[in-house]
């Protein structure tokens, strides 16, 4: 894989991004300029409606800036075709959503293999039982997301973010649905897939304690980010 500029893997460069509201627009992101370096994990941390998920789209290529540029893995996906995006997105960007966005209909094995059914590929059966065993589901690989507690279905949706080993993980609130001991369960398996892999992780959150667990945190406040924030020393 090719890797961005002084080793970031994903750089965004003076993006904006503007909705209307009636006859107020409004600067969801403003003005952004983003590193983030291959087995590093950022956070993002902000009230609701700062800007945070439209920031984590933006990255994801879910959603167009009205200016500025975005690179994920030396790739400016404003240059991609719709196909070679919907590529990218399949191959080298994990997204890990607060609502789960898993299908219904599906195990929860299958729901895990989707991402390797849809690039066109034959899911590793091995893949997919090494996930779901890491995230604690084993014994309920075959339920269906109706039958799991929040906690499951999210352990669920972060096996599926992982399947294709992605470059770059895109987290919106990971833990906003958990309990604390759960959350913090799904944060250890996020930060050994950056450790392991040497992916990049960015996570938005409300959640200090959360995002106390990122090697750097910034803020947003009115769809712009702040410098860093500084971390509290660790104990011995």
């Amino acid at each position: 894989m090719r890797s961005g500029g002084d080793g970031a893997l994903l750089q965004m460069a003076g993006v904006s991004k503007h909705f209307r509201r009636g006859r107020e627009v409004v600067a969801a992101v403003n003005e952004v300029d983003l590193q983030v370096a291959a087995g590093e994990f950022v956070s993002v941390i902000g009230p609701s409606g700062s800007g945070k998920s439209t920031l984590l789209h933006l990255a994801g290529g879910l959603d167009k800036p009205d200016a500025g540029s975005v690179t994920v893995d030396g790739q400016d996906i404003a240059s991609l075709s719709a196909t070679g995006l919907a590529r990218l997105r399949r191959r080298q960007v994990g997204f890990v959503f607060q609502f789960f966005h898993l299908i219904p209909n599906l195990t929860v094995s299958e729901n895990v293999a989707l991402p390797l059914l849809l690039d066109g590929g034959r899911p590793s059966n091995d893949r997919v039982a090494e996930l779901i065993e890491r995230v604690g589901l084993a014994p309920r690989a075959r339920h269906l997301p109706g039958e799991l507690s929040g906690g499951e279905m999210q352990r669920a949706a972060i096996a599926r973010a992982l399947v294709n080993r992605p470059r770059l993980i895109l987290a919106d609130e990971p833990t906003g649905n958990l309990d604390r001991a759960t959350g913090n369960e799904i944060l250890t398996v996020l930060e050994e897939q950056v450790s392991q892999s040497g992916a990049a992780l960015l996570m938005v959150t409300h959640d200090q304690a959360a995002a106390g667990r990122a090697d750097r945190t910034l803020s947003v406040v009115d769809g712009r980010l702040t410098a860093p924030r500084p971390r509290p020393a660790k104990r011995a």
